[in-house]
């Protein structure tokens, strides 16, 4: 490497005809994968490195490391000494803690922008990597921690969140009507936390405990269970042959003598009624409609005939609730004003 112009000073411990200026190596873990899982990439790395330093002496991979025959150094090197560090071409790999060291990436960042040192290489090195859904284990901790000791958390029921449960789903149908992502987003959270809630409260029960690991190894199960024409034999071009698989399993499973059973009578009149339609047809069933006076019996028929164009009852009279609404503020004189 061509020696260094006074502007741009060597730092203290480099000379001008320094081979090389050295390397800076800061390795990433992530907390969400067991301790001394690392790629081979870093576990090279580590072992080639003339120090490796770590700030934090508590740090998961330490024993690791140290098991595996590499010295680490446990200190906290300001930007400038682990520049001279790396004097003579030297390679330091920096452990990053769990805040994964701002302050010396910073300093470095202020070295290299004075123009004065010439700087090592440097590099971010990922050593082990989030799958996809490990924030999920974020959750399970953060929530975790606030049943023990959040005073209003700390003595919920199921049967007290059962409310919160019908709200988030509401919520979450609004925000799909929306078409807002952001939104969608959000809720789509506070369902899921409402799962993760109920089966935290699951673990405590003195009979019969369960926890979210089991509740995700039972939908696990029932879904490749309920698809076998994605992970077994049978085969499935069309939703329609799909859906004959679901229903065909889920009979075995739940061992139910009528094609109602299992549909929640307590949910809202046009879905219950658009249920029961679907079931019958899918079936193959040919059920008269039921006859009497009364507006309920011409709304039956109305869900029936929606459910067999295609149309989600519920969903259709929901738009056009949402329509009505937008009048009746257009009435009120306040139709630029956007209300969710």
């Amino acid at each position: 490497m061509n020696a260094t112009s006074p502007e741009a000073a060597p730092a203290s411990g480099t000379g001008p005809d320094a081979a090389a200026p050295g390397r800076i190596v800061l390795l990433t873990t992530s907390h969400r994968v067991a301790p001394g899982l690392l790629s081979w990439p870093a576990w090279q790395a580590l072992h080639a490195a003339d120090r490796v330093l770590c700030a934090d002496g508590a740090h998961p991979q330490l024993p690791y490391l140290r098991e595996a025959g590499i010295s680490v150094d446990e200190t906290s090197p300001t930007a400038e000494e682990l520049v001279a560090a790396c004097a003579d071409g030297a390679t330091v790999v920096v452990v990053a803690t769990g805040e994964g060291e701002p302050a010396l990436t910073d300093g470095l960042a202020r070295l290299a922008g004075s123009g004065r040192v010439t700087m090592p290489e440097l590099e971010l090195l990922p050593a082990s990597y989030d799958l996809p859904g490990a924030r999920l284990l974020d959750l399970v901790q953060v929530m975790d921690r606030i049943r023990a000791e959040c005073p209003w958390s700390s003595r919920q029921t199921h049967e007290g969140l059962a409310k919160y449960g019908i709200e988030e789903a509401y919520e979450l149908v609004e925000a799909i009507e929306d078409g807002d992502r952001d939104e969608l987003r959000e809720e789509l959270g506070d369902v899921l936390l409402q799962v993760v809630f109920h089966a935290r409260i699951a673990e405590e029960h003195p009979d019969t405990p369960f926890s979210v690991d089991d509740v995700a190894g039972g939908i696990v199960t029932k879904l490749i269970h309920r698809h076998p024409h994605v992970f077994g034999d049978e085969t499935a071009t069309t939703p329609d042959e799909v859906k004959e698989h679901w229903l065909r399993t889920k009979a075995v499973e739940k061992r139910r003598e009528s094609v109602t059973d299992g549909i929640p009578l307590g949910q809202p009149g046009l879905a219950l009624a658009s249920k029961l339609a679907s079931r019958v047809r899918t079936a193959g069933l040919d059920v008269p409609l039921p006859t009497g006076d009364g507006m309920g019996y011409d709304l039956l028929a109305l869900a029936i005939r929606a459910e067999a164009s295609g149309v989600d009852p519920e969903a259709a009279l929901r738009a056009a609730a949402r329509a009505y609404r937008d009048a009746v503020r257009a009435a009120e004189g306040l139709a630029d004003q956007h209300r969710s």
